[in-house]
């Protein structure tokens, strides 16, 4: 079964994207992305995969997985027992860590941990418990001391000298065979045109797949249609240009992330955040002048 492809969202003006996720949650499927991951569980025991690899997992689990390696975390929960809190994770290119230790040569001590993520990297409980708090914190931390989080936590995986790799040594993930199936295709699409009027017929062609094969199949690898699948990711875009581009008006964060009218895009805004895009970034700005 080849993985689904997910698009990483990290925003303007950010290096790295940190965040939180319940259960079930739409990431949660057998999938990959090109940018690595740090994955700790909060709550809930399941059965995780990574690559070639097959183990149980329970709170505390903390796994850093390298670029285009397939993963899943699967909770051994009920249906009807959704979880509010699963895991905490934070994202990031590989080139990033590679520019910043060229600037700052202690961040060399990490690239050990970097080549054995590309395994799926385990880390013990000794190492949870330290990251735990920062993973914590980190998800609703901004500015400077995101990145003083970010490199806290960088500095305890690279201290574990238990830490082990997950898959066999044979196994090696294949991004250009796992890009060759449609809906994947389609995903890629609407990464590079996030902010550009597309169709959902102009996806199906480049899944070259009919419009009603790839409705469903869009459905059944995202849980979601189209429209509502794009609108997620351009208000995503909206809060992080809200958060970190005061000069821009409303209306030209409207446009700017690839709505065409400004009525749609309060209305998609307020659906999805519970707030108009306006009252965000008022108490935004009351968030700042309390800190």
């Amino acid at each position: 079964m080849k993985p689904d492809l997910e698009v990483v969202q990290i925003g303007r003006g950010q290096s790295f994207t940190a965040w939180e996720h319940g259960y079930p949650y739409h990431t949660v499927r057998w999938h990959f992305h090109p940018e690595c991951e740090i994955h700790y569980v909060v709550a809930t025991s399941g059965r995780y995969f990574i690559g070639d690899f097959i183990g149980e997992f329970a709170p505390g689990n903390l796994v850093m997985t390298g670029p285009n390696l397939p993963h899943n975390w699967v909770s051994h929960v009920a249906p009807e027992t959704p979880v509010p809190l699963r895991s905490r994770v934070v994202q990031f290119p590989e080139i990033f860590l590679s520019d910043i230790a060229g600037v700052f040569g202690e961040l060399s001590c990490f690239q050990p941990v970097l080549e054995i993520s590309r395994r799926g990297a385990l880390f013990s409980a000794e190492t949870a418990n330290r990251a735990a708090p920062l993973l914590e914190e980190l998800v609703k931390a901004r500015g400077i001391r995101r990145v003083e989080l970010f490199f806290g936590l960088l500095a305890a995986l690279a201290a574990d000298r238990q830490v082990q790799p997950l898959t066999s040594a044979e196994y090696h993930p294949d991004p250009s065979g796992f890009m060759s199936t449609g809906v994947n295709q389609a995903l890629s699409f609407i990464n590079a045109n996030l902010t550009e009027p597309f169709s959902e017929s102009d996806l199906a062609e480049s899944a070259g797949l009919s419009a009603g094969t790839f409705s469903r199949s869009f459905r059944r690898h995202t849980g979601m249609g189209v429209v509502q699948y794009v609108n997620r990711l351009r208000i995503n875009l909206a809060c992080q240009l809200l958060m970190n581009a005061p000069d821009m008006s409303v209306t030209e964060i409207c446009y700017a992330a690839g709505f065409n009218n400004l009525s749609n895009f309060n209305r998609q805004f307020l659906k999805q955040k519970g707030i108009p895009p306006t009252r965000f970034r008022l108490l935004l700005g009351e968030n700042v002048a309390a800190a």
